[in-house]
Parts: structure tokens; sequence; C-alpha cells
């Protein structure tokens, strides 16, 4: 009998590693806002690291997690480490591209709750008076994310804190630009 449960739990456990090994390696989360202001008015806001406290989603996660910001103000080169709750983690994100009012890349390290490689790209096309804003995150995903992903929708919990940001970043340009 005790052999039986061995043997199912033995075929169980290797259906499962054979499912999750079997979901894709690459990721892709995307959102797209539109933004009643030229791409000149928003890129600023992401290319310059000091001003994502403003509208980024995690920096309301966590006002108190420590931000320490290395390299030139804005652009190529300039990084921001973070340091915070269970919520927002930490790591450092580096710009590693950016052409003025078109795109901006981003690397970012993650150290806490868990380590991992991942790659943001802002994209600003203009399309008449507005701008339309999309933010990407890609990478690969390890063996416990592609479990992870069996029971939680991933781009649904990233989407929506991508939402929430650009709705921010939204609000930001657009009252600026009304002064």
């Amino acid at each position: 009998m005790i052999a039986k449960i061995l043997i199912a739990l033995g075929v169980i456990i290797l259906i499962f590693v054979i499912v999750v090994a079997s979901r894709p390696a690459d990721f892709s989360y995307r959102r797209t806002a539109t933004i009643s202001a030229p791409p000149s008015a928003v890129f600023p806001h992401v290319n310059d690291l000091h001003k994502w406290q403003a509208w980024s989603p995690w920096a309301k996660k966590d006002p108190a997690a420590k931000n320490t910001f290395e390299g030139p103000p804005a652009g190529v080169g300039s990084s921001m480490s973070w340091a915070g709750n269970n919520d927002v983690g930490e790591g450092t994100m580096s710009v590693t591209g950016s052409e003025p009012d078109e795109s901006v890349r981003f690397k970012l390290e993650f150290r806490k709750p868990f380590a991992g490689t991942n790659f943001a790209d802002f994209t600003f096309k203009p399309e008449g008076g507005q701008t339309v804003v999309t933010w990407t995150m890609t990478g690969k995903n390890t063996f416990f994310f592609k479990a992870f992903s069996l029971f939680v929708d991933c781009d649904k919990m990233i989407g929506g804190d991508f939402e929430k940001g650009l709705a921010d970043l939204k609000k930001i340009v657009e009252t600026q630009g009304a002064n």
C-alpha cells in the first residue's frame, strides 16, 4: 500500500516537473497609456530616475524604501538602487539606452526577495498632440517562476503595477502641462 502511494506521488511530481519545464522560458509584460502631451514632456520623467518617486507604483508600496543614485543625473549610465519592504525588495535599475523623446531602456537587477535580471523599455510615440507610452518588461523565467505562473497570473499582477504607474505618470505630465 505504501509503495503504491509513493509511486503515485512520484508520478504526480514527475508530471508536475514536466509541465513546469515545458512552460515558456521567456516572459514579456506590456502596458500602454496615452498622455495628452508631446514626447518631450513625458520623456524626462522616465529618463531621470530621480523623478520616478513621483509616479512609480513601487515607490507607493514602500515610501520609506532607501534609494541611492549613481552616475549622471539622467540618461545612460545613471542608476538607482533600492532597499525596501517585502513588497519592493532590493535591487538596482540602470539606464542602458536613451534616445531623447523616443525610448529609454533599463537593466533591472533584483537581489531580494528573488535574484534575477530583467529588462524594461519605455517607448514614446507621438500621436497628434498626444504621446503613446508603452512600458515593457522582458526576461527569463526560472523554474520557480514557471511553477509560480501556473498558480498566479503574473501578467495581471505586474501589468496592474504598470497600469498604476502609467496612470500616475499621465496625471503628473498632464497636470504640469496645464500649469
